[in-house]
């Protein structure tokens, strides 16, 4: 299990499992081996849903989302 984090205002987003944090991991660009901050918008989201991304994991990153045109995420294992 991962915790996953709004970057900007630390706030705990939720829980995502090791098959939810690997398809992040997978799908969104990491700039070091260290990173572990990603910038989610609504076409971000589109996409996972084309890819058959966990119905969960979108609706974690559509609440975080809002109604904003960006929010950045940070994960951290626990």
């Amino acid at each position: 299990m991962a915790k996953v984090y709004d970057n900007e205002s630390g706030v705990l987003l939720g829980e995502i499992t090791q098959d939810q944090l690997q398809f992040l991991i997978d799908q969104l660009e990491e700039e070091s081996l260290e990173d572990k901050d990603y910038a989610i918008s609504p076409m971000t989201l589109a996409y996972f849903q084309e890819l058959g991304a966990d119905s969960d994991l979108i609706k974690l990153l559509g609440q975080a989302l809002g109604d904003k045109d960006e929010v950045v995420i940070r994960w951290a294992r626990q």
